[in-house]
């Protein structure tokens, strides 16, 4: 079996997805807002990556940034090891509901920096909101509160109208 049937509840996620992101310090302050629009891929060629995410980032001042996170499949998780971070994600068996998945990251380079998102999908899979809590050195530093549209399913028409072709 693989990855989608080994991890429904993930995909679910596939497809592609608008949101806000807002950042918020450890005094629970506003420190930054920003656009995004997540691809979230389960390729046909699973020999690559068989879940690859691309992150597209837009600020009011027009500032972009775009962020690729190709994940390896094992042991019922996905597994991320770049440039930017390493960690996983996993489905929550705990959650009746099957509406949760958790995330575990450290920035690469910094071990005293880790992440804990948990991801909502709606149930009728047309939203999701995800929350992460950034802690350095056993302390909060900072919580990120995302609200995301589910837009399409079909990621492949994105990826060409993108010119991302993944």
């Amino acid at each position: 079996m693989g990855i989608r049937e080994n991890m429904p509840l993930l995909a679910r996620h596939e497809g592609v997805w608008d949101g806000t992101y807002t950042y918020f310090n450890a005094q629970n302050e506003k420190i930054d807002e920003h656009a995004s629009r997540l691809l979230c891929r389960f390729p046909d060629d699973e020999s690559k990556a068989p879940y690859h995410q691309t992150n597209h980032y837009t600020w009011a001042d027009g500032k972009t940034e775009i962020r690729e996170f190709p994940a390896e499949y094992r042991d019922n998780r996905i597994w991320w090891n770049n440039d930017l971070i390493i960690g996983w994600a996993a489905e929550v068996p705990l959650d009746e509901y099957n509406r949760t998945v958790m995330l575990y990251w450290q920035r690469t380079g910094d071990p005293s920096l880790y992440l804990y998102e948990q991801i909502q999908i709606s149930d009728d899979g047309q939203n999701r909101c995800r929350t992460w809590h950034w802690i350095r050195d056993g302390k909060l530093e900072t919580r990120t509160a995302i609200q995301e549209t589910f837009v399409t399913k079909d990621w492949r028409a994105i990826d060409k109208e993108m010119g991302l072709g993944i």
